[in-house]
């Protein structure tokens, strides 16, 4: 890890107004003593660093406006003022978010560039095999900070009430179902379904969620599999119907939503996520202090508010929890790509 910078903290740049001279002469002392100290102190040269007027950068591999982004907004707003550091927000769509990714892992591992990461890191690995550096091993991570249930919603008018219901209709008559792009969690949860309900539905990628959500509402879609952030307020609002939540449980958000399971498909338990992950080699006091402050975050009401209101569970979890999940998802999604027959370039 880069040293940090030996910066002065502004408090001892204040001397305040003392009658003896000998007092003065102590703070001097003092002044002058701070760079051995630094030095021979890594947590003080690490606490510097935190609480520098530095920029850190926070890369979003995705376009505006998505619960990605979304989600990594709201984070960095809060927890820059717990790091005590500037947070610019940037975005790198493109490539499947690739784009943004390799921008993370080329840059240096000094805690100053973070990625706002989510569950397409383990997908990539098996969807993508020819990159340049790899989505799961290439990074420090650092916090899982949210669990996002996935959901198949109808609009409010079609025949289907039940996810029973929309899977016998399909079988006479297929059904066009929607997700936000090929690879993507929805896309692999609807193979899933799929395989595990014997039907075969007509996949409709798009460019994002939300257009498959519009298309949906004006009628060109049967169904959509997104991440339930999307479409929380529709479903409230009585626009769209949700069918079934991927996850074990219900969610706090759409309980009246029954899950998949209870619709009849056993060990069907899918969530995706949203955290941060740095570059590879990064310090671990870098990441244990940056973990921390997100756990700070989670925990603030108005950002458990935020979540709860999009129906996106917060998760505070250790570095090593989110290095294993990653690890897991890699491996249960690459048999799921290679038996569809799907890999980008």
């Amino acid at each position: 890890m880069r040293q940090a910078r030996r910066e002065v903290p502004q408090e001892y740049l204040i001397i305040p107004e003392y009658p003896a001279l000998e007092n003065i002469t102590m703070i001097r002392r003092q002044f002058l003593a701070l760079p051995a100290i630094a030095l021979a102190t890594p947590a003080l040269a690490q606490s510097a660093m935190a609480q520098s007027d530095r920029t850190i950068r926070l890369v979003v591999p995705v376009a505006p406006g998505g619960s990605q982004d979304i989600v990594g907004r709201l984070i960095a707003r809060h927890l820059g003022p717990v790091l005590g550091a500037q947070i610019v927000v940037e975005n790198h769509p493109g490539a499947g978010s690739n784009i943004g990714y390799e921008l993370v892992t080329r840059a240096r591992p000094d805690g100053l560039t973070l990625l706002a990461g989510s569950d397409s890191l383990s997908i990539n690995k098996s969807l993508f095999p020819r990159l340049a550096f790899d989505p799961v091993e290439d990074f420090a991570p650092i916090a899982q900070a949210t669990s996002v249930p996935q959901i198949l919603v109808v609009r409010a008018d079609f025949p289907a009430a039940s996810f029973a219901d929309f899977v016998t209709r399909s079988r006479t008559n297929p059904a066009a179902v929607g997700t936000p792009g090929n690879g993507s969690l929805s896309h692999l949860l609807i193979e899933l379904v799929q395989q595990a309900t014997e039907t075969r539905w007509t996949h409709a990628p798009y460019r994002g969620g939300a257009l498959a959500v519009n298309d949906l509402l004006g009628g060109s879609l049967q169904g959509v599999m997104i991440n339930i952030g999307a479409v929380t307020q529709h479903v409230q609002s009585g626009r769209l119907r949700g069918l079934a939540v991927s996850t074990g449980t219900r969610t706090t958000a759409l309980p009246e939503v029954p899950t998949l399971i209870e619709a009849g498909l056993a060990g069907v338990d899918v969530a995706g996520w949203h955290g941060l992950v740095a570059p590879k080699g990064t310090d671990p006091a870098t990441v244990t202090r940056i973990n921390q402050a997100v756990g700070q975050v989670l925990n603030l009401p108005e950002v458990r508010e935020r979540l709860s209101a999009l129906g996106i569970d917060p998760v505070d979890g250790s570095p090593e929890a989110l290095a294993a999940k990653m690890r897991e998802d890699a491996a249960r999604w690459a048999p799921v790509i290679q038996r569809i027959g799907m890999q980008a370039d």
